[in-house]
């Protein structure tokens, strides 16, 4: 968040916020704080990050009750109790929001609270009348900051100063023109080392594309007098409070008057609704969940990987096995041979006998290691099923959805009781697979995970209903209501390409997929759930790119809209 956007949420903010009451603080994550402040027209929610990768101060929606009992939420309860928020403000260049707090509008501050928006650098800190450290985000150290080390009981000390010179719509254009120029450096750079207040997303939102890397000595005279129109807008927008949200086709966003600037308008998507403080929180959010199923996709992508090695290991040794027990045939010989000779002495007839008891052992053995071949590559292809889920999951819902159910299985097998017991005593939500129609109108269904694939293939199917699945694929399970009409041409050929995009066939052109009735479909004993097998079939071919269209052209059905 630079300090264009601060400055926006800070205007938005501070008519609504100016004065409320302090209700109630919680800390739902390590670096994320929520505050709770309540003026006439009602309860108002701000989230307050220190996260490095993602500092920032917004409004909220009313979030879930969690995180009342930190350290920092109690410290900011007592310490904020009974006071109200009687100013807002951000001075100057600098990413630093002060929220003062007073018995009433008027009367001396008593605490203040100090968000310091700075990268990595960035904190929170509650100071008293005095302007002392009462409590903060975290304890900076002299081995973390020499220039500034700062913890609990510390008279609180600004961030050393900005370098370069504040923006000034005053300043001349020979002047500006003659900063930037100083140094032999790329338009960027001298943007951002000239002058205060400039980040790269401004500098992207100023600057023409492909002249960021251009050195200033190259650009010609119209250019430079683009650009520095291009910079009195954005100060005006700043002097003027022109803020609005508008998303940016490169995946960030623009909040001062992107409507008036004819840059932002060729590379921008249409202002988003509601308020400005509502998008960013939108957008911070979606930013956020994709990070975090980034990180839970690639845990848990190294985590399965690491038990399919092990498991194919089992399986080779199982296989090694059973190729011994081919030798049982072999030793019967050699003992028969042995038994047979014509003079034979008591030392081999022992050694027959010895050889007669290990074949026995390696027949009996036979039935069982095939056994345990079958469920090894059952396992196998439970793990190829769930790495392709895994590489396929597109939102953080879907992805705890899908862990919860790996973890289930993987607690199971490690032998848990405890836990596993509990897990399937506490009632589960009904699964919620992906369903869309059908070109005709029917129900299509697409599982998931491995517990959708069971609900849909063999819970909640019908006689009528048809099974899809790309052939000796793993992927995801595609059922088709046709209990509930009669299928068309278009309404087979749909579930086959959502079989084949949902696959990991889906970076093919064509993906061969087998259709077979559910009521053909058995639940195989001892197998992971999710597991099937069926006879018959017949297969149809399924194109991934087909499916694509279609999921974007039909919507997905509500909960009201399901039977």
């Amino acid at each position: 968040m630079d300090l264009t956007t601060l400055r926006a949420v800070v205007a938005e903010l501070g008519p609504q916020l100016v004065p409320s009451r302090f209700e109630k603080a919680q800390q739902p994550a390590g670096q994320r704080l929520q505050l709770g402040l309540r003026s006439l027209e009602g309860l108002h929610w701000l989230e307050l990050s220190w996260l490095a990768e993602a500092p920032r101060l917004h409004g909220i929606a009313p979030p879930p009750r969690q995180g009342e009992g930190s350290t920092l939420a109690l410290q900011l309860q007592h310490g904020l109790r009974g006071l109200a928020l009687v100013t807002l403000s951000q001075h100057g260049w600098e990413r630093i929001v002060e929220l003062g707090f007073a018995r009433r509008p008027g009367d001396p501050l008593e605490r203040t609270l100090v968000l310091e928006l700075m990268g990595r650098h960035s904190n929170l800190f509650l100071l008293d009348q005095d302007r002392v450290v009462v409590a903060l985000a975290r304890q900076v150290r002299e081995q973390h900051s020499r220039q500034r080390p700062i913890g609990t009981g510390d008279p609180y000390q600004c961030p050393p100063a900005l370098q370069g010179e504040p923006p000034s719509r005053a300043e001349p254009f020979a002047r500006w023109q003659q900063r930037l120029t100083l140094q032999d450096l790329p338009l960027k750079q001298a943007l951002l080392s000239s002058y205060q207040g400039v980040s790269p997303a401004l500098v992207a939102q100023l600057v023409e594309p492909g002249l960021a890397a251009m050195p200033v000595a190259q650009l010609s005279a119209a250019q430079w007098q683009a650009l520095h129109g291009r910079w009195l807008q954005w100060l005006q927008a700043l002097d003027r409070q022109q803020f609005g949200f508008t998303a940016t086709e490169a995946g960030g966003y623009c909040c001062w008057q992107p409507s008036a600037h004819a840059h932002a308008q060729a590379h921008a998507q249409a202002p988003a609704a509601g308020s400005l403080n509502s998008s960013l929180a939108g957008y911070y959010a979606a930013a956020l969940d994709q990070r975090a199923l980034v990180a839970l996709q690639g845990q848990w992508l190294a985590r399965l990987e690491q038990l399919q090695s092990r498991e194919q290991a089992q399986l080779q040794q199982q296989q090694d096995l059973l190729q011994a027990g081919a030798q049982a045939e072999a030793l019967q010989a050699q003992a028969d041979d042995l038994l047979c000779q014509a003079h034979r002495d008591p030392e081999a007839a022992c050694q027959a006998q010895a050889l007669y008891r290990r074949a026995r052992r390696l027949r009996r053995s036979g039935a069982v290691i095939r056994e345990r071949i079958a469920l090894h590559e059952q396992r196998l292809d439970w793990f190829d099923a769930s790495l392709t889920y895994l590489h396929q999951a597109e939102d953080l819902p879907g992805l705890e959805s899908l862990l919860a159910d790996l973890s289930a299985v993987l607690d199971a097998d490690r032998g848990r009781p405890g836990r596993s017991a509990r897990r399937a005593a506490a009632p589960q939500d009904q699964p919620q697979p992906l369903e869309l129609p059908s070109p005709g109108g029917l129900r299509l269904q697409v599982g998931r995970n491995h517990r959708q694939n069971v609900w849909i293939s063999l819970r909640q199917a019908r006689r009528g209903d048809l099974w899809f699945h790309a052939q000796e694929c793993p992927g995801s399970h595609v059922v088709l209501k046709a209990s509930e009409g009669v299928p068309g041409d278009a309404d087979l050929a749909a579930a086959a390409h959502l079989a084949a995009y949902f696959s990991r066939g889906r970076g093919n052109g064509r993906v061969p997929v087998v259709m077979v009735p559910t009521e053909d479909l058995q639940r195989i004993s001892g197998a992971p759930a999710g597991t099937v097998r069926h006879s018959g079939g017949t297969v149809v071919w399924g194109i991934p790119t087909q499916a694509a269209a279609l999921l974007a052209a039909a919507p997905s059905l509500g909960p009201e809209e399901r039977p």
